[in-house]
């Protein structure tokens, strides 16, 4: 019997400084030159993710955007999800409260995040200070511009008080993570697809490689589905209350290199 095994990056594969341990590599990289198949499954787009994990050498498809995107090793898009223009009715309203998300799309063949300077709150100048030099800002001046391209993923960081009624308004229509920034502890509230899960890339994944058996590892809200459909979840030590519900185990946090450690006790 073949197993997938799946493991978010940030609060759990990452430690909280956004980088892997020697340690955490070298483990996870003998595991899978032993043929085993490892890949991660992130919040992140390939950009960020692939440079953060480029100590990780998995040779299987990877999992971006929370769901969004399945990509192979050459980056070919396996699983893609877009929205229909229905978004646009979302921001309208998102506007009509003064929340300007950093919306993510393809403009020309090309992956964009658009955002409007002047109108950004203290925690996306925080996030988009972490990605200073990326190839895919796309800065504009007006709401209308912020609808341009094909859109796939809308990420809002303001307060909470404004996040939440959104969340509870298109929690069944798409696909919505509300939670607090791993690192700022900022609120964020992301809007995606309905079809546009952690789990559904997954199974398509699984399909794909002919795994029989799931096993995954998070931390946060966005791994909520994921931990929903596999034979076995684990979360880490620092993993929110909610995950931990739904874990098979609880074990060491992301600092202590908890997934790595598993996966040593296991080959053990």
């Amino acid at each position: 019997m073949s197993t997938l095994y799946i493991s978010d990056l940030d609060g759990t594969l990452l430690k909280s400084d956004e980088t892997t341990s020697e340690y955490t590599e070298k483990v996870i990289n003998h595991f899978i030159e032993n043929g085993e198949y490892f890949s991660y499954a992130t919040a992140r787009s390939i950009f960020t993710a692939s440079k953060v994990a480029e100590g990780i050498h998995t040779n299987i498809p990877v999992i971006v955007y929370n769901g969004s995107f399945l990509l192979d090793a050459d980056g070919k898009m396996l699983l893609s999800n877009f929205f229909d223009k229905e978004i646009y009715d979302v921001l309208n309203d998102l506007f009509m409260k003064d929340i300007y998300p950093i919306v993510y799309t393809f403009i020309d063949d090309k992956e964009k995040f658009s955002y409007i300077p002047k109108l950004c709150t203290d925690g996306m100048k925080r996030f988009l200070d972490t990605r200073k030099g990326d190839v895919r800002i796309n800065e504009v001046k007006t709401k209308e511009e912020l609808k341009n391209g094909s859109i796939f993923y809308l990420a809002c960081i303001d307060t909470a008080e404004k996040l939440e009624p959104f969340y509870l308004k298109y929690k069944e229509k798409y696909h919505c993570v509300y939670q607090r920034d791993f690192y700022t502890n900022d609120p964020w509230l992301e809007i995606l697809p309905l079809e546009a899960s952690k789990s559904n890339a997954i199974k398509q994944l699984q399909n794909y490689l002919k795994c029989d058996e799931l096993i995954v590892f998070g931390n946060g809200k966005n791994d909520l589905d994921m931990f929903q459909i596999a034979d076995e979840s684990y979360a880490v030590e620092n993993a929110c209350d909610e995950l931990k519900k739904y874990a098979t185990g609880i074990i060491d946090s992301n600092d202590n290199d908890g997934v790595a450690k598993w996966i040593e006790n296991k080959k053990a």
